[in-house]
């Protein structure tokens, strides 16, 4: 395989700034509203924060790449005293749980850096963070290439591991009928 650069956006994440205000949640969610701005459902973030205000701990876990299958380890990590689950931490979307999943469709959600047109400067989380907590990086890697499905095969296959693959053909087949 081939190498080839890559430019790789991150977010990087001060947890000792974090006060736990959610402003990152509710921004993102309603930034990815349709239409923009139109509507806040926090369970649409892409961002969201796992907090234990007793102890004032709070850590923003932005959403990363689908994962098909759960994870089998279930490690526990004490942070000032706390136990919490490794799935508290855990930026994917997964079978076993309903975090960064689209409440309305179950189709998982990723950050995807708030790009849109015109491009925004930074995600809107990091622009909205009045502490600082998030800090906008870009750099550029070198990676080997490999083929990824897109947006749409992730999508559809979620559908059909939620729903079956016959009842979504029978509703792509329904809509075509339709149009």
């Amino acid at each position: 395989m081939a190498k080839v650069k890559k430019k790789v956006k991150v977010i990087k994440i001060d947890v000792d700034k974090c006060n736990g205000c959610r402003a990152c949640e509710v921004v993102c969610s309603a930034f990815h509203a349709a239409p923009k701005y139109s509507s806040n459902n926090p369970a649409r973030s892409r961002i969201r924060l796992v907090r234990d205000p007793i102890r004032d701990v709070y850590l923003p876990v932005y959403a990363g790449e689908h994962a098909v299958a759960e994870c089998m380890g279930r490690d526990k990590y004490v942070l000032d005293g706390k136990e919490y689950d490794e799935c508290d931490f855990c930026r994917s979307s997964c079978p076993s749980r309903e975090a960064f999943k689209e409440p309305d469709s179950g189709l998982p959600l990723k950050c995807d850096m708030c790009e849109s047109d015109p491009p925004l400067a930074e995600p809107m989380c990091v622009q909205w963070c009045l502490n600082k907590a998030l800090v906008y990086e870009e750099r550029e890697e070198e990676v080997e290439e490999t083929e990824r499905p897109g947006e749409m095969e992730v999508g559809l296959e979620a559908l059909a591991n939620k729903y079956g693959l016959q009842k979504v053909l029978d509703a792509v087949a329904r809509m075509s009928n339709k149009g």
